[in-house]
């Protein structure tokens, strides 16, 4: 018996040791959300503004106002995968990816930082590759 404790005891504390911190990594739903297009979902993170780049759309807009153009952005151009490349930060977090789409492949970067205790989109960028 005290073997199974012991084995429970180490693999509890291994667990604990690896479990991030609760902004220790992007939410899954997060990074499938533009893989679907799912604005919806997406929009969930806006912060109250966002810093937004897509197209000629280059301005801090409303969370509501930036929903909008993501949303339009999606239909248009019909997302089929997201990947990504890479992440980093502490207190605040970045990713950069690839958004294959119908209409081409596009770099995808957003900074999420923490507000209200859940991670915000502030920034997000999506530029065309050629």
């Amino acid at each position: 018996m005290n073997k199974i404790v012991k084995i429970i005891f180490i693999f509890l504390f291994t667990i604990s040791i690896g479990v991030p911190s609760t902004f220790g990594q992007i939410p899954d739903n997060l990074i499938l959300s533009f893989k679907s297009g799912n604005t919806k979902v997406l929009s969930g993170y806006f912060n109250q503004n966002v810093e937004l780049v897509i197209g000629e759309n280059d301005n801090v807009y409303s969370k509501a106002q930036a929903q909008q153009i993501v949303s339009k952005f999606f239909r248009e151009v019909q997302p089929e995968e997201f990947s990504v490349i890479h992440t980093g930060g502490e207190k605040s977090k970045y990713v950069i990816g690839n958004l294959q789409t119908q209409k081409g492949m596009y770099r995808v970067y957003f900074l999420l930082k923490q507000a209200n205790n859940k991670p915000s989109i502030h920034q997000l960028r999506i530029e065309k590759q050629e």
